[in-house]
């Protein structure tokens, strides 16, 4: 008897119109949460995964793209969810030993069967791209250049990905998908995703020029006034999120910091014919090296006015002196010739530079050791001048952590990148203000690998789109039901459980 009263009481105070009501409130909630899920629910079922080997002339690199199939403006939201350095120097040294060309990528490749899914590696692209070093070897020797692309096709056709193919790039198309790689991470072009979340690095309404400086090649990228244009054969255009862009771009082999050194080193051997031994003052004072005259000469790479050594072995004797290295580097240049307006050197035409650039590659690695990525041109100078003025022995005592062999062309190479931004491409101390030396970019390399994958993009037919459970009037109205729902049953519960005054009143 007892708990039969005990239930009526529950059930007086909770009568059957506030258990419906509370039903049905709950019902509305969950309809609410429900319809907004899946409408907004986005699954990785639609990921897509892009491989591209970025094969230089000193190593190789290996790199793991990620986009929605889904197209923003025709061009794929692609980001780098990984990187892998291939162990070992660039393919184009194993032109006599071309099966180490291949095998030598297959850590990385073993790499990238893990990290992009199972069910998605038939459908992954793998592009290999070669840069300067086998451009070189091409020119050099096309059979060899054609044995080494055709085993390292070889290995990666026995992946089970979908192998693009193995090429070798230009000059013009490394510079111009660097340009891509560094608008497309700093958010120039027109993204509608990228001004909601990300701050721009730059406050540019344009886009930012490229500066790539790799071993064998540099390249300068940039949207040029359209009246400075010279030479139509230094211009490419794209179309990238529903707009043109016109791109001037050159690409100087052979003077890539590696190439470089070896012209100097080339130009150097012409000091004097009756002796082989040569004061650099490239090198820091006290430092010694011995170079066979035959691993410098390449036929496609020779300074102006070369002709062959008498002797086999060049030795070096470092002097570490930086204005006498500057006069050095400037010899091997051609400066003396110039069709256009304006030129760059060895007679190519180069637009006035204007606005901001990004420096990345050599030019970031080499000022970032000298830590001056953010210094103004004179304290670039100041702290060259300083660096190449210290003895051997001071160097490595200062830097014990850090090869010999890249150690000690530091001197060199952080003179040769002030020759060539400032004396050869016109950065005078107004516009260095404007370089910004870039190593990653969101979580990204900078480099023209991911402008090449953005570019590829448009000719990977995206799989059918996720497509929204309800049409946006079905789920607007949808919406507005549900949460009518909702609180007109918080309102009536409000009104039947708290009962205020002016309902009480007229109940009495």
């Amino acid at each position: 008897m007892m708990d039969e009263a005990k239930g009526t009481k529950v059930w007086k105070r909770f009568p059957p119109r506030y258990v419906i009501m509370g039903f049905f409130l709950i019902v509305g909630i969950i309809a609410l949460i429900a319809v907004a899920v899946a409408q907004n629910h986005h699954s990785t079922r639609n990921s897509k995964y892009g491989i591209v080997l970025d094969a230089g002339s000193s190593h190789t690199s290996l790199y793991i793209y990620e986009w929605p199939a889904e197209k923003e403006n025709d061009t794929g939201v692609v980001q780098q969810v990984d990187v892998c350095d291939v162990e070992g120097p660039g393919i184009s040294t194993y032109a006599n030993a071309v099966k180490k060309a291949g095998y030598s990528l297959k850590h990385c490749m073993d790499k990238a069967k893990e990290k992009v899914p199972l069910e998605k590696h038939q459908e992954t692209p793998v592009y290999l791209g070669a840069t300067a070093g086998m451009r070189l070897l091409r020119l050099a020797n096309e059979d060899a250049a054609k044995k080494v692309l055709s085993e390292v096709d070889m290995t990666l056709r026995s992946y089970p990905f979908n192998f693009q193919g193995a090429r070798i790039l230009s000059g013009e198309e490394e510079g111009a998908y660097g340009w891509i790689t560094l608008n497309y991470l700093l958010g120039n072009f027109k993204q509608s995703v990228w001004p909601q979340f990300m701050p721009r690095l730059f406050f540019s309404t344009g886009t930012i020029g490229a500066l790539d400086l790799g071993g064998a090649s540099t390249q300068i990228t940039f949207v040029p006034n359209q009246e400075s244009i010279e030479s139509p054969e230094d211009i490419v255009n794209f179309y990238l999120y529903g707009k043109n862009y016109t791109v001037y771009t050159h690409s100087f082999l052979c003077y890539g910091k590696d190439q470089a050194l070896r012209l100097k080193l080339l130009q150097d051997s012409l000091q004097d014919p009756l002796t082989s031994r040569v004061q650099d003052p490239c090198f820091h004072q006290g430092y010694e090296r011995t170079i066979d005259i035959a691993d410098l000469q390449n036929k496609s790479c020779r300074p102006p006015g070369f002709t062959m050594s008498s002797y086999s072995l060049l030795q070096i004797e470092g002097t570490g002196d930086y204005e006498k290295c500057l006069a050095s580097i400037d010899k091997i240049f051609n400066t003396s010739y110039c069709p256009y307006s304006s030129c760059s050197f060895n007679g190519i035409s180069l637009p006035p530079v204007s606005g901001n650039f990004g420096a990345f590659s050599a030019f970031y690695y080499v000022m970032k050791f000298l830590n001056v990525t953010q210094a103004p041109m004179d304290k670039v100078i100041e702290t060259v001048k300083i660096f190449c003025s210290k003895t051997w022995n001071e160097v490595k005592t200062e830097f014990p952590g850090i090869k010999e062999k890249y150690l000690s062309e530091y001197c060199f190479s952080g003179t040769y990148i002030i020759s060539l931004l400032n004396q050869r491409y016109n950065f005078t101390k107004e516009k260095w203000q404007n370089i910004h030396f870039l190593g990653k970019i969101r979580n990204s390399d900078a480099g023209w690998t991911l402008g090449y994958m953005l570019n590829l993009t448009n000719m990977i037919p995206a799989e059918q789109p996720y497509t929204r459970p309800l049409s946006h009037a079905t789920y607007i109205s949808l919406m507005a039901i549900s949460s009518i729902l909702v609180i007109s049953l918080f309102l009536i519960g409000y009104v039947t459980f708290c009962k205020p005054k002016c309902l009480k009143k007229e109940i009495i």
